[in-house]
């Protein structure tokens, strides 16, 4: 009988089935590991957001002050980083045609433009930051000079509108001086009905009226050629524009000249783009900016007031071409 009795393990009957049941042992290991290892990361994250909560309450009720200072930086490096992210993308896309300037959204246009001056803002401090233990320094002029220092993600609500109030009121000074250089060039107009058109355009200025779209619309002409295009434009009359858009000039005639041309080829981007886009689809914050980005002290205004002007801009620059690329000092009356 013994010689007749089925032998399991030379016959291969449970042979194949035993070997079967490894592959599976395994994989049900490596789940099982995977998963305690998955809830393992959990529950560190859990208690490192535990350990932050407790560490911001103990900062909010025994140092306010330092408590304010810690969100705001926080905060903020989260927003540098979402915006270096977004801008990092947006070039790509530009570096590989995949679209054009003029066919960007005017979110993404704005973005690249405001991410390119924080850039030039933050060069020096990168710059006093590279030799050894002058990080300490830098730390101490961020807390003392936060406005030359710090990025706009940096500021808190409240010092973002008094900065912008400051900023404003640096280039608000150099109103006047652009009006009379631009008086100055008006015996030079040979079209008399122009000359008289520009002369009541001044006058209103002066007078603290606003003008209108007509008003500016009847001149238009004589910015894109002598005496008052920006090729014929003196350095002076150059110079006291620069501060007014934040420009430095502090530089030869040939380069402020270029750069003037270029920002108002960027502002002119802008408009084209928020046209096709519509102010209603911006938040009262985005109109707040546009309006400041284009001369307008925004914050002492309310969201009707900013809308109406931000309105009255873009009928002004609808036709406008690259040729008119002067400035009016009307923007920061």
């Amino acid at each position: 009988m013994c010689l007749f009795k089925p032998n399991w393990a030379t016959t291969g009957h449970r042979f194949p089935h035993h070997t079967s049941l490894q592959p599976r042992l395994s994989l049900c290991r490596q789940y099982a590991s995977s998963d305690s290892s998955q809830g393992v990361v959990r529950q560190l994250k859990s208690k490192l957001q535990e350990a932050n909560d407790k560490y911001n309450n103990f900062l909010k009720r025994r140092f306010p002050r330092f408590h304010q200072l810690y969100n705001t930086f926080t905060e903020g490096f989260k927003l540098l980083f979402q915006d270096a992210k977004e801008v990092s993308k947006l070039n790509t896309r530009l570096a590989t045609r995949q679209v054009t300037w003029r066919d960007l959204p005017y979110r993404d246009v704005e973005k690249l433009r405001q991410f390119r001056r924080d850039l030039v803002k933050a060069t020096p401090l990168v710059l006093i930051s590279i030799p050894p233990f002058a990080n300490y320094l830098v730390f101490v002029l961020m807390y003392f000079f936060p406005r030359q220092i710090l990025l706009r993600h940096f500021w808190t609500p409240q010092q973002l509108v008094e900065y912008r109030g400051i900023y404003h009121s640096h280039r608000a000074q150099h109103t006047w001086a652009v009006l009379q250089c631009i008086q100055n060039n008006i015996p030079q107009v040979k079209d008399g009905p122009l000359q008289i058109r520009l002369k009541d355009l001044c006058t209103k200025v002066q007078n603290g009226v606003h003008p209108n779209v007509a008003d500016i619309h009847g001149v238009r002409g004589l910015f894109s050629g002598p005496p008052l295009g920006l090729k014929r434009m003196n350095v002076e009359h150059m110079r006291h524009i620069c501060p007014m858009l934040f420009l430095t000039p502090r530089l030869p005639g040939i380069l402020i000249r270029r750069r003037l041309y270029d920002h108002a080829v960027e502002l002119l981007l802008l408009d084209r783009a928020l046209s096709r886009l519509g102010l209603n689809q911006l938040s009262d914050a985005e109109l707040k900016q546009a309006c400041y980005v284009r001369g307008l002290n925004s914050d002492v205004l309310s969201i009707n007031q900013c809308r109406e002007w931000l309105t009255q801009w873009l009928q002004v620059t609808a036709n406008l071409k690259g040729i008119h690329v002067s400035y009016s000092p009307t923007a920061n009356i």
